[in-house]
This record gives structure tokens, sequence and C-alpha cells, in this order.
């Protein structure tokens, strides 16, 4: 699936937003992509996911034990990609501003594990996801993503795989471009973010 057709799909679903919008990172843009909206649909995330799975199996040598997501963006991606890699999904919740484990969910010591989100455009919740997986036992030994906003400038730590890679434009507060100032500010992300 190349970009355009991954973008087609996005589109399809109403995904493609614009506007102002404060990201999950607290950075502004005036792009945003909904995944939830895209995931809505089984049949359109299983086509997304499927791409994602074969680059990842082109990428990525070995097999995994386990794909861990970061809750919520990566909880529905996360367990479409454990049916298409053949491997079980969990996810972690923030727990005082921190990953963890919960639900009875456990990783086993030395498991090899593919952490999976929705978007990426710091890396950051990325970053703290596995740490996390390696702070319960895990070999976090690649990322995946559907969307990657960085176009690949993002350091997450371990390879990253992304369905489509993006160049989107994010700012900190302080340096939101006054035409982006001038329109109301969207805050979709999970993440809460104080205004």
């Amino acid at each position: 699936m190349d970009k355009d057709a991954v973008l087609d799909e996005f589109r399809a679903a109403g995904a493609l937003l614009e506007g102002h919008f404060v990201l999950s990172s607290g950075r502004h843009s005036p792009a945003y992509m909904q995944c939830a909206r895209v995931l809505m649909d089984a049949s359109r995330a299983g086509r997304l996911c499927e791409a994602l799975a074969d680059k990842v199996r082109a990428r990525i040598d070995g097999s995994f034990d386990l794909v861990v997501s970061p809750a919520m963006g990566g909880v529905v991606v996360g367990y479409e990609m454990g049916r298409q890699l053949g491997v079980p999904a969990i996810f972690m919740e923030r727990v005082d501003g921190k990953f963890a484990l919960r639900r009875g969910f456990d990783i086993a010591p030395g498991a090899r594990c593919l952490m999976v989100e929705d978007v990426v455009t710091t890396g950051l919740s990325s970053r703290e996801c596995i740490a996390a997986i390696t702070a319960a036992g895990g070999d976090c030994v690649a990322a995946a993503c559907l969307a990657d906003r960085s176009n690949g400038a993002a350091d997450v730590g371990v390879p990253l795989v992304s369905l489509v890679a993006l160049d989107v434009p994010s700012y900190v507060a302080s340096e939101v471009p006054q035409e982006l100032q001038a329109i109301p500010i969207t805050k979709p992300g999970s993440r809460f973010l104080k205004s």
C-alpha cells in the first residue's frame, strides 16, 4: 500500500483534519490524523494493519512474541497488528502519569515485543511505552505506527516502521505562527493537557 492509498483511506474515513490542534505531545499543528475514525471500520483497519505488518516483516528480522501498545490511541491498532502477526496483544495504561501494565497483563521475561502506536509525532509516548516494556522484562526490538508525522525524524530508541511518513509541521506554544494563532484551538488527543 503506497502513501497515496494510505491517505485515501484516511480521507475516506474523515480522519484527516485541518485547523489548529494541540497534540498529545503539547505541540500545536495545523493538521491532525484522527486514527480512531480510520480504525472504526474493521475492514479498513484490517487493510491498513495488514500492509503495516507486511512492512514490519520485511524490515525486522525474527518473529515477535507480543505486541504492546500505549493506551488510548494504540489499543485498536495494537490488537489488529497482533491479529495480523499471529501473536497476543496487550496495552499499557498511564498510572500516575507513567505507563504500567494493568488488567492482569504481564510480559514474559525476555519476550520479543513490538510496540505499536497509531501516530508518532515526537516519539515521546513511544519511548515511554518502550521503557515500560523493558521495565516489565520484555525486549522491545522494534516499533510500528500507522503514521509517522515526523517523517522519520522521531527517535524512539528502536527501529520504527511506519505505514506512511509525513512531514506535518508542529510547533511549541511559543513558536505558533500568527495565522495558526488566529484559529480556535482543538485538543483531540487522549492525554490530558492543561489549557
